[in-house]
């Protein structure tokens, strides 16, 4: 059978099932007590190793099956989590994801888990603690034991034995090999690692002697014995060691085992009944992603075709529309009309098709929090808040990275250390706050924090010193301008000063990252009071609506997310302050900007009217007054690039095709406002 016709899927839900895990495992760090977390971990995990066998990627398999031993343990109540425990099974968590990534880059989602599967079988061994340590080397999978307490000719512990007794049972044979190297084998921890990897292909290796670490760091003289179960022949496993180079020789004998195998022992103290009942009276239900009947999985290449393909009809609506104005008849406008209102009901349907929770993204920060608190020794609280509010796949897709290096910045350089928080007369927890909302045309994410909060002037000395800042200007600059100057590209690691809380490191690029999907950024912090970072993203950065004006014989598109209103104003209402021409709009002085100059339009000979018609603007609370001919109407349109050949190109974000075959510049606000 092909496999690779169901490997997407296969990708899709191994992600769905680790972030199940990591979910559930978060949960359960903060309530060890509640077992209904561990058997959500373990359902996602024991899915997880058979899709993952079934595709053949036998890493991966190996490796959930060693964590699904410990899991079965912690389910069963036969082990007590420790933090130690949490950090192992962690880390093959970690190590599952790294495969799922490289399936996903075209790789075969082969990984060294030789490291994780021996610290998983030293726990499920009882022998596990945080002082041991456990090199990498040997490739050890599908056993779940590892040496343990002295028993039997062979040194075999309980453990052992009885697993051992289990697989003679089932027709395996159970063999003590000796390999023994050449006396001038000069890299002996090499020759035995593949001897355990030809031993591997063929069955299980169950304890070493002396231990694999000793065997891994050549801490052994030319020998050294191997517990093994296999199918194979006594003779096909002696011809494979000795088809390795440098094996001198190799000597295998049966196993002798008792009739009856002792029991296996509980590796920790089992919870008394009382503690047991509480336990279990604990569980809570977790959320579980269900995959019913009532949905699909379809390609987003699919859904990118199909917006295309309707972006398209838009444009034809728009040139209908204005055709069926122009002829003028009745039944044709009713049609026209009645065209519209149903593309715009589809028009909705493939919008919201595109559209997905943000719980996507948020959903992989705790666990990064959860990490980085403990390598930075402070204790944070991580709240998210607005989870379900919906974005655009492809907007999902690129948030993700500029979020994680706002809530590192908080983290690492806002929240002050335990100590820190403690004289300032705060609680030793910081908080981090998540949140995402709705707001007209705009989804707003904000990352919030209690911290230490921005130190303005050492933020304004350091732009003096690269130049970024005036001297001249730098007195009568505001806060909120200070505190701007972090997206500047001149704040580098190397630039900014330790005690400005980190501040500004690298934000030129979520800022240019964030612009680049039609979005804005700002920072406002008080300081010892905390910081807080707020990103305005587009709903969706196919079709939007805008506002058609007019500017000589030249039409551009304003969207109408950054429209407060459109105004008529008279030539003497305009005003002159700072050399800039401004308006009084409702209490406000608003200065205005000429398209036609900035542009530079060509004039087409009409004189100009005693008004002027003006189009207010809005980045933040900062506002502005385009001024423009006419105001032509209000209208969906579809946002194209421009090319590769026509980039950065000032205040424009893009063009649109109008119903008349016209193209018209769309403007970019926020580029404009200063």
């Amino acid at each position: 059978m092909d496999m690779n016709q169901y490997l997407d899927m296969f990708i899709e839900e191994s992600k769905e099932h680790l972030q199940a895990i990591n979910a559930n495992l978060l949960l359960l760090e903060s309530d060890p007590g509640n077992i209904g977390h561990v058997k959500e971990i373990f359902r996602s995990a024991h899915t997880l190793k058979g899709m993952s066998a079934t595709m053949g990627f036998e890493d991966m398999a190996s490796l959930t099956h060693e964590a699904e031993n410990v899991l079965d343990l912690i389910r069963n109540q036969k082990l007590t989590i420790t933090s130690d425990i949490m950090d192992a099974i962690f880390q093959s968590v970690d190590l599952i994801e790294g495969m799922v990534i490289d399936i996903t880059e075209g790789g075969d989602g082969s990984a060294d888990v030789s490291t994780i599967v021996k610290k998983l079988r030293a726990i499920v061994a009882g022998d596990f603690s945080a002082e041991q340590e456990v090199a990498a080397a040997t490739m050890e999978v599908e056993a779940p034991q590892e040496e343990s307490t002295p028993a039997e000719d062979h040194e075999l512990d309980d453990y052992a034995m009885m697993v051992l007794k289990q697989s003679q049972e089932l027709g395996n044979n159970v063999l003590w090999i000796k390999v023994t190297l050449n006396e001038n084998c000069l890299l002996k921890a090499a020759r035995s690692y593949m001897v355990f990897d030809q031993l591997e292909s063929m069955g299980e290796v169950i304890k070493t002697k002396p231990a694999v670490e000793d065997i891994e760091n050549e801490r052994f003289e030319q020998s050294f014995e191997i517990a093994y179960v296999t199918e194979q022949s006594i003779e096909k496993v002696r011809t494979t060691i000795l088809n390795i180079s440098e094996i001198q020789d190799v000597t295998i004998e049966t196993i002798q085992l008792k009739s009856e195998a002792p029991p296996a022992p509980v590796v920790q103290q089992t919870p008394a009944p009382a503690e047991k009942g509480a336990a279990e009276a604990s569980q809570a239900p977790v959320k579980k992603a269900t995959a019913g009947g009532k949905t699909i999985r379809v390609d987003i290449e699919r859904l990118d075709i199909l917006m295309n393909l309707f972006s398209e009809l838009v444009i034809d609506r728009g040139r209908l529309e204005q055709l069926a104005r122009e002829i003028g008849k009745n039944e044709l406008q009713e049609t026209v009309e009645h065209m519209s209102r149903i593309s715009g009901d589809l028009q909705n349907i493939i919008l919201t098709m595109r559209m997905v929770p943000v719980e996507q993204v948020f959903n992989r920060f705790p666990r990064m929090i959860r990490d980085l608190q403990k390598d930075l020794n402070k204790k944070v609280n991580l709240e998210i808040i607005g989870a379900e509010t919906e974005l655009d796949r492809t907007v999902i897709d690129e948030i993700g990275d500029p979020l994680n290096h706002l809530l590192r910045n908080s983290l690492d350089h806002g929240i002050e250390s335990p100590a820190d928080r403690k004289k300032a007369g705060k609680p030793e927890e910081g908080k981090i706050e998540l949140r995402a909302f709705h707001s007209g045309n705009h989804v707003f994410i904000e990352v919030k924090d209690d911290g230490a909060g921005i130190n303005k002037d050492k933020v304004l000395k350091k732009a003096l010193e690269r130049g970024i800042v005036n001297p001249a200007n730098a007195d009568s600059m505001s806060d909120k301008q200070i505190h701007e100057l972090l997206f500047a590209a001149g704040f580098s690691t190397a630039e900014v000063v330790s005690d400005i809380s980190g501040r500004g490191v690298g934000l030129d690029v979520v800022k240019s990252k964030i612009e680049s999907l039609g979005g804005s950024v700002s920072v406002d912090s008080v300081r010892g009071q905390g910081t807080t970072f707020l990103i305005q993203l587009p709903l969706t950065l196919s079709i939007i609506s805008a506002m058609l004006v007019q500017v000589k014989d030249e039409k551009y598109a304003v969207p109408l997310s950054s429209i407060i209103e459109t105004a008529v104003f008279k030539k003497d209402q305009i005003m002159m302050a700072h050399r800039q021409k401004v308006i009084d709009f409702r209490g406000r002085v608003v200065p205005l900007v000429s398209l036609q100059d900035i542009f530079q339009v060509p004039d087409n000979g009409e004189t100009m009217e005693d008004e002027v018609a003006v189009v207010i603007v809005r980045k933040g609370e900062k506002m502005a007054g385009l001024v423009v001919d006419s105001f032509i109407g209000q209208q969906e349109i579809v946002l194209k690039s421009l090319g590769k050949y026509l980039v950065n190109v000032f205040a424009i974000s893009g063009a649109t095709i109008l119903g008349d075959g016209q193209v018209a510049l769309i403007i970019d606000c926020n580029s404009l406002i200063k």
